[in-house]
């Protein structure tokens, strides 16, 4: 059998979809801007239709828009066709998606659509197909050819309507000056929702919890202090002001260099330029600060005060990082 050169295949495909992408670009005109301002403006909820690979795309380009600050739900017309008509209402604007702009499933409902919802808008790659005329805002991207050497499965089509969608959405976000605390709210799970949401002082470690030594305390006694809050640090304070810290790294160091830890006073050894980040960051520019300055621990402050500190492991822990 002959061996297949995948690698090629698979290339060629990319710099085809690649090239679409760039093409639409400029086939944007002022139909986009009136569709992103009517949704802006919109009271009611932006519903995307398709059938097949359409209705996939669509499906994905409203969960996008919801999670963006953008109310929308998708419909299939067969399904509108048999009852869920009734979710579409006058407030509501309703966008087909099908590159012929002939779809049956969806030719079929367009009276109806026309009655319930407040305006229709489609994306087709042909503004003289009957979908595109019976829509209010019509927005037409062209392909020069699919990927598939067929010409019969859709790709370059269908990626060109899946980044016009991503397109839509975060020109709405931008425009709506959505922010990262919105977008949290709206992935309250998983790990993406942890990033968003966790505070620094939500994982920190403090009060008794912390390393402290004074000082003029004797290396292997801070060592004790190390080894016995387990984080690999500990403050050196005087009255509860942060003087400097000494991590393992500072150790390795001191064994390096053949320091007597018996009799060096830690101040002769301690860190005294150290990071800090304030309690109410994010648990995850806690990790960007460690990952840039190549450290794995950070002092908490707050009101310019130490109150606590975290670590690399805290971040890995809470699945931060």
């Amino acid at each position: 059998m002959k061996k297949y050169n995948y690698i090629a295949s698979a290339k060629k495909t990319l710099k085809i979809e690649s090239n679409s992408i760039n093409a639409i670009a400029g086939q944007l005109d002022k139909s986009f801007t009136t569709l992103c301002e009517k949704v802006y403006n919109l009271e009611g909820k932006f519903i995307i239709m398709g059938v097949g690979k359409s209705g996939h795309i669509a499906q994905k380009i409203s969960a996008t828009l919801s999670s963006t600050g953008t109310a929308s739900i998708f419909i299939h017309p067969t399904e509108a066709a048999h009852g869920d008509m009734g979710l579409i209402n006058k407030k509501d604007i309703v966008l087909l998606i099908s590159n012929s702009g002939e779809t049956d499933e969806i030719v079929n409902i367009l009276p109806s659509l026309k009655r319930h919802a407040k305006e229709i808008a489609s994306l087709t790659s042909n503004n003289k197909s009957t979908i595109a005329n019976s829509s209010d805002i019509k927005i037409q991207l062209k392909s020069k050819k699919e990927a598939c050497p067929l010409d019969l499965a859709p790709t370059s089509s269908t990626t060109n309507a899946l980044v016009f969608g991503d397109a839509l959405s975060i020109a709405l976000l931008e425009a709506k000056g959505f922010t990262k605390k919105d977008f949290a709210s709206s992935h309250p799970a998983g790990k993406l929702g942890k990033k968003l949401i966790t505070q620094v002082k939500d994982l920190m470690h403090k009060g008794a919890a912390v390393p402290r030594v004074s000082p003029n305390t004797i290396l292997d006694k801070a060592l004790i202090e190390i080894t016995k809050k387990n984080l690999g640090i500990t403050l050196i304070t005087i009255k509860s002001k942060v003087v400097g810290i000494f991590t393992d790294g500072d150790l390795r160091r001191c064994i390096t260099k053949k320091i007597d830890i018996q009799k060096t006073m830690i101040k002769n050894v301690m860190t005294k330029n150290f990071k800090t980040i304030d309690s109410e960051s994010l648990a995850v520019d806690a990790a960007k600060i460690m990952e840039k300055n190549k450290i794995f621990t950070l002092i908490v402050i707050e009101k310019g005060k130490e109150v606590g500190v975290i670590s690399m492991h805290d971040l890995i822990e809470a699945r931060i990082l």
